[in-house]
């Protein structure tokens, strides 16, 4: 999108007066025209096109030239899921899906997200008048993220709409307390958040892991609709068992344990046992659940016990809980820009020092398993010592 060459200054004007070229793919005019007034009202969004099925998409694709598209899921001729196959195969750019949040929705989406997609918006509703800016606003956001993601072919990684709200710290759900007392337990907890990008970067990271690894709780922005089908879909592919966090489970090695897509997530200690707390309070950064609540719980309550790991997201959530984290004796993981779709929450982490490995997504799972063997021969050397010196 933005010019090559030139002076800093020039490439700073034509990144302002260049504007994001959408074209929208949706069989309804209704839902059509209203993506299109939504989006005029962004001043550098311009709506180059639309299209009412796959096939006059593709050939709008081929003149407009446009720097993302909007693309139903549900359309005559060829339906969303097989377009954006052939799109993500030939030509890989930016997608952003229209789905309903039913939970047949959420298993579609989460195929095209894995399909490369970079992320979704539930379709609007028709007595939407109140709700109008709020919706275009998001839409246009992200259509913003989306301009900016790296799209690769046919390696997806995506998810997680930013819930309004106003922006609350992760004080207002859980204070800040002191550095977490070392727990007399073998038990490590792996910590992992995520958001833009994060549904396939997980499944990365979780289909590497084998089915002694120690226990893992996730945080991945995502809607209550989606976070029971991601769950299922994740526990049918990886050695690990995965589900939906309940309110206190005890987190248990070779389980995953994700928050859900209405409530936050976080890990607090009964007696020997780390169990699974849920909380309804505010979104944390505009987010429910929050990665800061679940990073500054397991900071707290876990400590040295625990391995942190932030993978790709728009924004900072996750960033202070993950430096928090550290300063209580986590290991701690940020994903690299190279491999993140969007490197928001991640290279926040490691602008503020929060990250003791930056590495590639490919490597996350290989690394935590190697700091958790690291914890265990430390944990049997200081067992050894304690025993001598008695």
């Amino acid at each position: 999108m933005m010019a090559q060459g030139g002076n800093l200054s020039g490439e700073r004007v034509n990144a302002v007066c260049e504007r994001i070229r959408v074209l929208i793919v949706d069989d309804s005019a209704l839902v059509r025209t209203l993506l299109t007034e939504m989006l005029s009202a962004a001043r550098d969004i311009e709506v180059v096109g639309a299209a009412a099925d796959a096939h006059a998409a593709r050939e709008k694709i081929k003149r407009l030239n446009p720097d993302v598209i909007t693309l139903d899921v549900e359309m005559p001729r060829m339906d969303g899921i097989t377009f954006l196959r052939n799109l993500m195969r030939l030509r890989p750019m930016p997608v952003v899906m229209v789905s309903s949040l039913t939970e047949r929705g959420a298993d579609v989406t989460l195929d095209a997200l894995s399909l490369g997609a970079v992320d979704y918006l539930p379709k609007p509703k028709i007595d939407l008048a109140a709700t109008f800016a709020e919706y275009g606003n998001e839409l246009a956001d992200k259509i913003r993220t989306a301009a900016r993601a790296s799209v690769r072919a046919l390696d997806p990684r995506r998810i997680a709409p930013r819930p309004p709200g106003p922006a609350h710290s992760v004080d207002a759900v859980l204070p800040r307390g002191g550095a977490a007392r070392p727990l007399r337990t073998t038990d490590r907890i792996i910590a992992i958040g995520a958001s833009t990008g994060g549904t396939e970067a997980i499944k990365e990271v979780l289909t590497r892991l084998p089915p002694d690894s120690p226990g893992v709780v996730i945080t991945q922005h995502i809607p209550k609709a989606f976070s029971g089908p991601f769950a299922r879909r994740m526990n049918d592919c990886c050695a690990v068992s995965v589900m939906e966090a309940q309110d206190g489970q005890q987190v248990l090695a070779g389980h995953v344990y994700i928050a859900p897509g209405d409530q936050h997530l976080m890990v607090i200690r009964d007696g020997a046992r780390y169990i699974c707390r849920l909380d309804d309070g505010v979104p944390v950064n505009r987010h429910k659940p929050s990665v800061d609540v679940l990073f500054r719980s397991v900071a707290q309550n876990v400590g040295r016990n625990a391995i942190g790991a932030i993978l790709t997201g728009m924004g900072k959530d996750g960033a202070r809980g993950l430096k928090e984290m550290l300063d209580n004796g986590s290991h701690t993981i940020a994903q690299d820009e190279a491999s993140s779709v969007v490197w928001g929450m991640p290279g926040e982490a490691v602008a503020i020092g929060a990250a003791e490995h930056v590495i590639p997504l490919e490597n996350v799972a290989a690394k935590i398993l190697s700091l958790a063997d690291t914890m265990d021969i430390t944990r049997e050397s200081r067992a050894a010592q304690d025993s001598s010196a008695r």
